[in-house]
């Protein structure tokens, strides 16, 4: 079972959320909190597999709660549920470590998608990042993180349509569907686009190429 911990300043919505989530016979949910800080004891008590997080909290909101992960070592992966008002806030999240961001409105079967992804390692990106959060991530200057990499190595075109493929929050296993590799060859391109973008995970590659300009118009 993929343990989750469940983070809303709403009552309704928590509750809500856990209901849907027992539906599924792989996902639990083992604690639900109310605001960031109560978030922050509950992931060292709970040892969650993946947690749920609202960014728009009175007190220490999801950004602010994203922060004091990383800074205190704590590595499980964060799904962001947001309605989407806000692309500065979205980008400053995936900047601050979230693994993925959903609507509000997602279906069940897309919620437990991406609670499954993340719990295996991936990232979730969807809706696709829109044409707004592109041009917010335009107009942005480059995030101070970046400042101090090497420039990036040139890809190759099977690189790039993986690029493309990251950003629109698809799986390995779904890139290697889409293009009819195995999904071995698939995590061996991944390795190679990361080392050449000079970081550590998928979504900050995406970051990354997307402030190079580096996946064009596709």
């Amino acid at each position: 079972m993929i343990r989750v911990v469940v983070v809303d300043d709403q009552r309704l919505v928590r509750q809500g959320i856990e209901s849907l989530l027992g539906l599924s016979d792989t996902i639990e949910v083992v604690a639900l909190a109310a605001d960031g800080d109560e978030a922050l004891g509950l992931v060292g008590t709970c040892q969650p597999d993946v947690l749920l997080l609202d960014l728009r909290m009175p007190g220490r909101d999801g950004l602010a709660t994203l922060e004091a992960l990383r800074e205190r070592g704590h590595t499980v992966p964060v799904l962001v549920l947001t309605t989407f008002d806000d692309d500065d806030l979205v980008l400053r999240a995936l900047r601050a470590g979230a693994k993925g961001y959903l609507l509000k409105d997602v279906s069940l079967e897309e919620l437990v998608g991406a609670i499954t992804t993340l719990a295996e390692g991936g990232t979730v990106v969807r809706p696709a990042l829109t044409d707004s959060l592109l041009r917010a991530i335009e107009t942005q200057p480059e995030p101070d993180g970046f400042a101090h990499l090497p420039p990036a190595e040139p890809m190759t075109e099977r690189e790039t349509e993986i690029l493309r493929l990251l950003a629109g929050g698809y799986t390995n296993r779904e890139i290697a569907e889409a293009m009819f590799l195995a999904e071995g060859t698939v995590k061996n391109h991944i390795s190679s686009v990361l080392a050449k973008l000079g970081v550590k995970d998928r979504t900050r590659a995406v970051l990354r190429a997307l402030h190079l300009g580096l996946l064009g118009d596709a």
